[in-house]
């Protein structure tokens, strides 16, 4: 081995530097994705609000909340956290449910999964998530801690899943309904489902997902136009979004047009500051941005799964590995639809794109993966002896 694959080997073993990736790579997502949701809303802030700073203020805002949040539950014991999770089935469906009522759900582009509160709207379908990873998280630890390895997992967490998932579809969000799924799938593989069993639960979720689509005539116009969106009868249809996000992206070359330079956002790019915010980023700062974006989306599922394996906590390990999952399948799903290999299915780009609900249940996840991440021995002996020489 040389001795640059042993320094590489040692930084990368060393359990301190899973959570100073951790770290770093949030931050700069962060800091990254505000800079890009002023330039991508900064035309649609001005036509709806009358000032170029509204959106961005928005996501500044629930930051603000958001970190110091996250550094307390950080702090906060495994035991209240398993106190939360075993209610977090209960919680998700009374979220959920609350859009169906009259007057207090909100219908935004034919999805009826928002909550409107007057001031701020949320989306509990970004909520769920990470309650559904604690509660699955919880009875996956407890059938482990219980040696009941014979407890079928499949039949222990499905069945929650797949009502939370219902009553999201009610409300037509399928892009929410296929990350809560395939999280559910990441959780029966880290918990040891066999392939053979994971091949047929995938067959049925993609029945299933074929189901919905079929089901809905907007839905399967869009999943049918992604393959080709610049096709004549559909370009100035549903093929718009995914054309011209392909177009900002081969507009931006290596280095990028410059930043705010971007022409989509100028009114043909729908959703250029949410869903699409990787379109304008690969116009604006080129493939040498995009690419950033990839590595550090990359960086933290690595660090994220790392923690989950170096903690003794059967609980905090499979939560750990379930946010792994969610980050890094909705990122997927994400960028996938940016570059049209996907369609168009209305998931944020996880810590970067314009979604307060989003971005607030992101950090408060990360701050589950940090407080793992300190109770570990090791690295925080490590933090104290490096920050007392300071």
């Amino acid at each position: 081995m040389t001795t640059k694959s042993a320094t590489r080997t040692k930084f990368l073993n060393a359990p301190v530097n899973h959570f100073y990736m951790m770290i770093i790579s949030t931050f700069t997502l962060v800091v990254l994705g505000l800079v890009m949701v002023f330039s991508a809303s900064s035309i649609h802030s001005i036509d709806t609000k009358g000032y170029a700073f509204a959106v961005v203020i928005r996501q500044f805002g629930f930051l603000v909340v958001g970190i110091p949040f996250a550094i307390v539950l950080s702090r906060m014991s495994i035991k209240n956290w398993k106190i939360l999770a075993r209610f977090g089935l209960v919680i998700s469906l009374i979220l959920v449910v609350i859009v169906m009522i009259p007057g207090v759900g909100k219908e935004v582009n034919g999805n009826r999964n928002w909550i409107h509160l007057k001031v701020i709207d949320i989306q509990p379908g970004e909520f769920t998530k990470f309650l559904l990873i604690l509660w699955a998280g919880y009875l996956l630890a407890r059938r482990e801690e219980l040696a009941r390895t014979r407890t079928n997992v499949i039949a222990l967490i499905a069945p929650g899943f797949l009502l939370v998932i219902a009553a999201i579809m009610r409300g037509g969000d399928l892009g929410t309904t296929c990350v809560i799924a395939s999280i559910a799938v990441g959780l029966f593989f880290v918990s040891g489902v066999q392939l053979r069993v994971m091949g047929w639960v995938s067959a049925l979720g993609f029945l299933a997902l074929a189901v919905g689509i079929l089901s809905s005539d907007y839905r399967r116009a869009r999943f049918l136009v992604f393959l080709n969106p610049f096709a004549p009868d559909e370009y100035k249809n549903f093929g718009w979004q995914p054309a011209h996000s392909l177009l900002g992206l081969a507009s931006g070359g290596l280095f990028g047009v410059g930043l705010g330079g971007s022409r989509q956002k100028w009114g043909n790019l729908s959703e250029a500051h949410t869903d699409f915010i990787y379109s304008v980023i690969g116009e604006e700062l080129g493939l040498v941005g995009t690419l950033a974006v990839l590595i550090l989306i990359g960086t933290l599922v690595y660090s994220i799964f790392r923690i989950s394996l170096r903690t003794t906590d059967p609980f905090s390990r499979y939560v750990c590995a379930g946010i792994g999952c969610w980050i890094g399948i909705q990122a997927i799903m994400n960028i996938g639809t940016a570059i049209s290999v996907l369609p168009v299915v209305g998931v944020t780009l996880p810590l970067v794109s314009y979604g307060g609900s989003a971005l607030l249940t992101t950090i408060c996840a990360l701050g589950f993966v940090a407080g793992v991440a300190l109770r570990d021995n090791e690295v925080s002996k490590e933090l104290v002896r490096r920050f007392a020489k300071k």
